[in-house]
């Protein structure tokens, strides 16, 4: 650490302020000098007399809790100072998590600013303090101490009230006159700020970064080609009912939890498990190999993207025409051969083969025995691709908090500029009719139910291990129940507009067909928007404009996903090796980002969209439901309810509601595990254009799942058979968090006397 000397050396005399801005100023301008990394400057009120103090305590001696901490100094070398008034206050640890922490190893440096004045004071207190008055005497009692170590008083105890100072950041000044403990007239005082042990870990440069990141990390391509079919296909306006059943007693419960366990115990989904529960650690490695998978397949999509996002660049569209080396005898152009064209069942749109024969080349595979070459037009778009990613993420949330303010924000502006291009099209309301009619029959079948739970699921993301990650970064008292319930809806109110999005163009090419809508909107999945809503683009006014911003939303909704993915793994790994990749970031992103992009070749052969359809249905279906399953049980039944709520009130100031409790202990793993037992009862059927996958890839399809989920149990059994001790034992020290984890973190504390 930079020695005070040195620093006032670089930075001059300390700076004065009038005394009517006396300790709550300096709390501030503390704050602001531990931004700028000149942590030990502070500006007071008086003629400042500075004193840097360190630990002379062995770290494996911790002090008794009657003793005062004896601690040295050298004083700042200043002709005005007047001397230390007293001495300085031992600042206690960090109180918000009990006495877990009493064990912690790690030293403290705590930088006193002393001083003398003449008018009374108020005290201060860290809204964190909330230990109990039999703990008034330990460190973690936080109590201010006179010169002959005593305890002058309690501090105020409370949670969120005006003039809270928590983690770094000062709220509002607060007067002598609105409340709290006034000192006596001319007793010294001394503001103490203290850096909790433990390494530095980044945060959001600005809340918005994170609720930018969250937001689009939720929406995603599922958003705008998955609900609209899923909700035309299960009763229109009728499957909305249970999707906001779902969403409010299962999506966003989970969606609530994964923020605050990720907030209160900064940690990535693999060292959080050793606060929660050792036993279940193996969930974090079966995350992140998931996590892999989806990088294999979903970039491969964003590179299809880019692929149609440069074709784009001409005066006419290539696929509106049926005059190309790829088409065949049977494509049909009926927007531009006049009303004579028939639409016949063999007939196939120019759209569709420059999808399947011109970007894909499918017809050049046999299947998945036979996937083909390489397509190197498909690999150069991929290679771009990671090459974003990579220089989005490779020095933390730092950079990729910078680049989702464009990433997030610009499909929302497109979408908004194809709604209204969408509603002025002829039939349009014939596509919104089509879309929202209600059928409510419908609901009586337990398929538009699972349908609900699982596009629910699968749309706020949680068990990926990036709320975690994300949530990590964030201040201790952020309130991550508000950013539970903005995010969710906004996710959910996202996927409403894009069907309106949708559908508007499928009805305008229903009415260009002379079809039926249902008959129209056949395709699902990215067959959606390559080609039935390309082809929708082409045959409208300024299509090359329509089309590029079109397809760069496309991209932009997959790179966000992909940031929130990937550092997902990252943060997990680092958390969980911090000695080995700590200092290695770049170097450690460049090998995940190497590894997903040999994992996705083949994703990028002739028959890459067999394997896209198998990674899809299989890889991040049921093991990512079990994961979260077994993560609800073990935070609700293992780690308990009370003490998640307490960690909860410890960090926002009030208790979740027995609505929440309710949902975490019995709706949320009922709800899981409904849909794990609908996809073992109707296991996902594959099948892609006209190709009917073989039976064996059903078996391939499980063994790619269970390569994941095998982490939990071969976890399980490495633990039990490592740890010393009876069976009884062994089950009892692997299911209770482990003692004196300190969690890391960067919070101000302020104390004055």
């Amino acid at each position: 650490m930079q020695s005070v000397e040195s620093v006032l050396k670089e930075t001059g005399p300390v700076r004065q302020v009038t005394p009517t801005e006396h300790l709550m100023r300096g709390s501030a301008e503390a704050k602001q000098c531990l931004q700028n990394e000149i942590f030990p400057l502070l500006c007071v009120d008086n003629p400042a007399f500075l004193r840097s103090e360190e630990d002379k305590s062995d770290q494996s001696q911790q002090p008794q809790p009657q003793q005062r901490r004896k601690r040295e100094g050298h004083p700042a070398q200043h002709s005005q100072s007047r001397g230390l008034s007293g001495p300085s206050s031992s600042t206690a640890a960090d109180g918000r998590h009990g006495n877990r922490n009493n064990s912690s190893t790690s030293s403290t440096t705590p930088i006193a600013v002393a001083m003398e004045m003449n008018e009374p004071m108020m005290r201060e207190s860290s809204p964190l303090s909330s230990a109990p008055e039999n703990e008034g005497l330990q460190e973690k009692g936080r109590l201010i101490r006179g010169d002959n170590g005593a305890p002058q008083g309690t501090e105020k105890e409370f949670v969120g009230e005006k003039g809270s100072v928590s983690n770094g950041y000062p709220s509002a000044t607060q007067s002598p006159g609105e409340g709290g403990t006034v000192a006596m007239p001319g007793c010294p005082r001394t503001l103490v700020v203290q850096q909790t042990p433990g390494s530095h870990r980044e945060t959001w440069s600005k809340k918005m970064d994170f609720l930018l990141s969250v937001i689009g990390y939720a929406v995603d391509l599922g958003n705008v080609w998955r609900f609209p079919y899923i909700c035309y296909q299960n009763g229109g306006g009728a499957f909305l009912l249970p999707y906001l059943l779902m969403a409010l007693f299962g999506g966003v419960p989970l969606f609530y939890m994964e923020l605050a366990l990720g907030q209160y115990h900064r940690s990535g989904c693999i060292s959080i498990w050793k606060h929660i529960c050792p036993i279940f650690k193996g969930i974090g490695f079966a995350i992140c190999i998931i996590a892999l998978y989806i990088a294999f397949y979903y970039n491969t999509i964003m590179a299809w993207a880019m692929y149609y996002f440069l074709s784009s660049f001409n005066y006419q569209l290539p696929w509106t025409s049926c005059g190309n080396p790829w088409n065949t005898i049977n494509c049909t152009n009926y927007l531009q051969s006049g009303d004579n064209v028939t639409w016949e069942p063999h007939s196939i749109s120019p759209a569709e083969e420059f999808y399947t024969r011109r970007v894909l080349q499918v017809h050049r595979s046999g299947g998945l025995h036979d996937l083909g070459s390489v397509s190197w037009q498909l690999a150069l778009c991929l290679l771009f691709i990671f090459t974003i990613v990579y220089f989005s993420i490779w020095k933390g949330v730092k950079t990729s908090g910078k680049v989702v303010w464009v990433t997030a924000t610009f499909p929302y502006v497109v979408l908004l500029v194809l709604l209204v291009r969408g509603a002025t099209l002829p039939g349009a309301w014939r596509g919104v009719v089509f879309y929202l009619k209600p059928d409510w029959s419908k609901l009586l079948s337990t398929t538009v139910w699972v349908d609900a739970a699982a596009q629910i699921f699968f749309s706020l993301g949680p068990g990926f291990g990036v709320l975690l990650a994300f949530a990590s970064y964030n201040p201790f008292h952020n309130n991550c129940y508000k950013d539970a319930i903005v995010t969710s809806s906004i996710n959910c109110l996202t996927s409403f507009m894009s069907g309106f999005v949708i559908f508007t163009v499928l009805g305008y090419m229903a009415e260009m067909r002379h079809l039926e809508v249902s008959e129209v909107a056949k395709d699902t999945g990215p067959s959606l928007l390559f080609i039935t809503y390309a082809e929708a683009i082409a045959n409208m006014p300024a299509s090359t404009f329509f089309a590029i911003i079109f397809f760069l939303m496309i991209i932009t909704l997959g790179l966000d996903s992909t940031f929130a993915g990937l550092e997902g793994v990252i943060t997990a790994m680092m958390d969980e090796f911090p000695d080995l990749l700590s200092k290695r970031r770049e170097l450690f992103v460049l090998g995940i980002i190497s590894v997903c992009f040999l994992g996705a070749l083949t994703t990028l052969t002739y028959g890459g969209a067999y394997v896209v359809k198998l990674f899809e249905d299989y890889a991040t279906g049921a093991p990512v439901i079990i994961v979260v399953f077994l993560e609800v049980i073990a935070v609700s039944w293992f780690y308990g309810m009370p003490r998640f709520c307490r960690d909860v009130q410890l960090m926002l100031g009030f208790s979740p509601g027995w609505y929440w409790r309710i949902c975490w202990v019995a709706i949320c793993p009922i709800f899981l595990l409904f849909i794990i037992c609908s996809f073992l009862v109707f296991p996902p059927q594959l099948k892609l254009f006209h190709y009917d996958y073989p039976p064996w890839s059903t078996v391939l399809g499980y063994c790619i799942g269970i390569s994941s989920f095998i982490c939990v149990p071969a976890y399980m059994v490495y633990l039990l058979v490592v740890t010393p001790g009876t069976l009884k034992q062994r089950l009892l020290k692997s299911i209770t968090p482990e003692p004196g984890i300190e969690i890391p973190r960067c919070d101000i504390i302020t104390n004055a006397v």
